[in-house]
């Protein structure tokens, strides 16, 4: 039986929807609590929980880092993470031929790459070249 749509999912449905990049519950939460108010923490897991179940949500998980959540659906693709702000962005392909770099004789079956770095807003000013 499909979980019912209640104003409080929908609330977090717009709020992943419109991120653009993954979320923590946290950011979900501030982001779905300015369209309903008293939102709650626990709201908030139920509900991922219930769009993890029902597949339009997938956990990416950051050595050391919270989960956060992004739209399921999107194949196969890696991530940058601000070592300023901490937020998390999606790379749009994979690039690599990974399994070429494994030494002779081991198989690969899957992979992960994560960027470290900084965001456009937290990037420190380009050096100016000293006259």
């Amino acid at each position: 039986m499909p979980a019912r749509n209640t104003k409080q999912k929908e609330a977090i449905r717009a709020a992943l929807e419109s991120a653009g990049r993954p979320l923590t519950a946290d950011e979900v939460l501030a982001r779905a609590k300015s369209a309903v108010s008293g939102l709650g923490a626990a709201t908030v897991y139920r509900n991922l929980r219930t769009l993890l179940d029902e597949s339009w949500l997938a956990e990416v998980q950051l050595p050391g880092e919270v989960t956060r959540y992004e739209l399921s659906g999107k194949g196969h693709h890696h991530h940058f993470h601000c070592r300023l702000c901490g937020q998390v962005f999606e790379l749009p392909a994979c690039r690599g031929d990974f399994p070429a770099l494994a030494p002779k004789g081991f198989e690969v079956t899957g992979h992960e790459v994560i960027l470290y770095g900084y965001c456009p807003g937290c990037a420190p000013p380009p050096r100016r070249p000293r006259a």
